[in-house]
């Protein structure tokens, strides 16, 4: 039979028109139902592309540049609730129209799925940045932490209540709490406290019917999902209830810069052996970056405790440090949170309430989990590697308190035998597509030369820091398990089923979904 090109065209011209008059469609439907159920201030929550602030809101938490280009899909509507109300009726609405929806927090999402598609499916973004109160309750050592406030602000409004009450947070105070403990939420505390998310004891989820619910009425699967299954999966959370951690009135940072040499070399492989199993007290992290044609390697630290008592252990534990007293600065806790900060160090801790975003520019990151010390002259082709790439190591300790978590208590399953995690970063700030590919194979090739000497099997990864690499599906909301096992073992490993069944009882129809979400494993019931 002779195939009649013409028809190609014909058949492409009328889907075309189909996909066009279904997403005009659903977005008038969306918008009316919307309108109708928050028409009072509606002018202050729905924001269109016919409205004169929409490209601001949209860029306004987007960090990575190659996410905010003229090409990047952009979302149908934003809605900016106000109320929690306002998250019903968006989800309910989305349900009705048949849009998905992306949730923003705080536009840390290293590949965009907050705020965009990768398979031009239409979609409209959540953004929970105007849901942000902290409430702090001293005395019973909890808060209320709603998901879109930054780390930052609840750091800043808890030290308010209390100079010996902290929250293990991540570094960059410009996240926004539901991403970070949606994916589990690694810090300069973890080793004392564990994760983010390993702190939390209620939450409030707006589930796909609408309905608003709490520990108690989501039940303790829901619960488990949420503190580490990563965002959007399950439902929008609105707040957190958090336990608070003790911080004592004086803690101890420092930081030592040297250039990778043979000896720094000797010491970062020294670090391999110390750093996860010295005090919980002592967090030490290395950030290793090409400079003038060489590496440096520097070292962060955070000590809960006094300088002197900070030189004895280091003396005692890890005296290839070299580590003086003059070196070291006390201060507060909460000066601390604003001295990892980096883009704030030297700024008053008020700083951390007026919202400043990190730097924008284009990047990509990846991860690995690395059980087994590097030898040392692998070290020296790794630097190699790095500086040829221009490409940056962010490298941080386990053990303490993350061995110590069961690795099916939460969905964060990188506990017991892991010493350290890389994250590699890759930045540039040269436009176009060229640039992007370059640097973007760069990175891969060095993730992939590391593969000896990182996890195997599945080889892991932490979600937090996403990584479309891994894996993922064209049609975002119709990825089935089987698929989807390609990226979800390497976040949760054995802990990925469990989020799969979990997410085929609270959302059968995968209405939470995106590139890398978890998909809906609905097993058959036996009688």
């Amino acid at each position: 039979m002779k195939f009649n090109t013409s028809n190609c065209g014909l058949v492409s011209f009328f889907l075309t028109l189909f996909l066009c008059f279904f997403i005009s469609t659903s977005s008038n439907e969306f918008l009316d139902c919307i309108s109708q159920t928050i028409s009072a201030n509606s002018s202050n929550v729905i924001f269109t592309p016919n409205n004169t602030s929409y490209h601001t809101i949209l860029q306004s938490t987007i960090q990575n540049l190659r996410f905010n280009t003229t090409t990047t899909p952009k979302p149908l509507a934003i809605i900016t609730p106000l109320s929690y109300s306002h998250v019903q009726s968006t989800v309910i609405c989305g349900v009705k129209s048949g849009l998905n929806i992306r949730t923003r927090s705080g536009g840390h999402d290293y590949e965009g799925l907050s705020y965009t598609s990768f398979d031009h499916a239409p979609f409209i973004v959540l953004d929970l940045t105007q849901l942000r109160s902290v409430t702090v309750d001293s005395e019973a050592k909890t808060a209320w932490v709603e998901s879109g406030a930054t780390l930052g602000e609840l750091s800043y409004y808890v030290s308010q209540k209390s100079n010996l009450l902290g929250f293990p947070t991540g570094e960059c105070t410009s996240v926004g709490v539901g991403g970070q403990l949606t994916g589990g939420g690694y810090g300069t505390m973890a080793r004392k406290y564990g994760l983010s998310a390993d702190n939390v004891i209620d939450a409030l989820v707006v589930d796909v019917k609408g309905r608003i619910l709490d520990r108690d009425s989501m039940g303790e699967d829901l619960f488990w999902a949420i503190r580490g299954g990563g965002g959007a999966s399950f439902g929008i959370v609105l707040s957190w209830k958090i336990n608070l951690v003790y911080v004592p009135p004086v803690v101890t940072v420092f930081s030592l810069s040297k250039t990778l040499d043979a000896d720094a070399t000797r010491l970062v492989y020294k670090w391999q052996h110390v750093a996860y199993n010295i005090t919980e007290d002592l967090f030490i992290n290395l950030l290793i970056s090409p400079i003038n044609n060489t590496m440096r390697v520097t070292i962060n630290s955070l000590f809960l405790g006094t300088a002197e008592e900070l030189m004895k252990v280091v003396s005692d534990e890890f005296p290839e440090l070299g580590l003086q007293e003059k070196d070291c600065r006390e201060m507060s806790w909460i000066e601390s949170v604003v001295y990892y900060s980096v883009y704030l160090r030297g700024q008053s801790v008020d700083a951390l309430i007026e919202r400043r975003p990190w730097p924008k520019d284009y990047y990509k990151f990846k991860s690995d989990y690395v059980k087994e010390p590097i030898p040392e002259q692998a070290l020296e082709e790794i630097w190699k590697w790095c500086l040829e790439a221009n490409l940056i190591l962010a490298i941080e300790p386990h053990g303490g308190k993350m061995s110590e978590i069961d690795e099916t208590a939460t969905p964060y399953p990188h506990r017991e035998g892991n010493l350290y995690i890389i994250q590699y970063v890759m930045r540039w700030d040269e436009e176009g597509f060229n640039a992007t590919e370059k640097r973007v194979a760069a990175i891969r090739s060095v993730y992939e030369k590391m593969t000896p000497y990182v996890s195997k099997n599945p080889r892991e990864a932490y979600v937090n820091f996403r990584d479309l690499d891994l894996g993922t599906s064209y049609n975002a909301c119709s990825t089935s398990y089987k698929q989807s096992l390609r990226w979800g073992r390497k976040y949760f490993k054995d802990n990925f089923k469990r989020l799969a069944m979990v997410k085929g009882i609270f959302d059968p129809t995968n209405f939470f979904c995106n590139e890398q979400s978890i998909p809906p494993l609905i097993l058959p019931r036996s009688y």
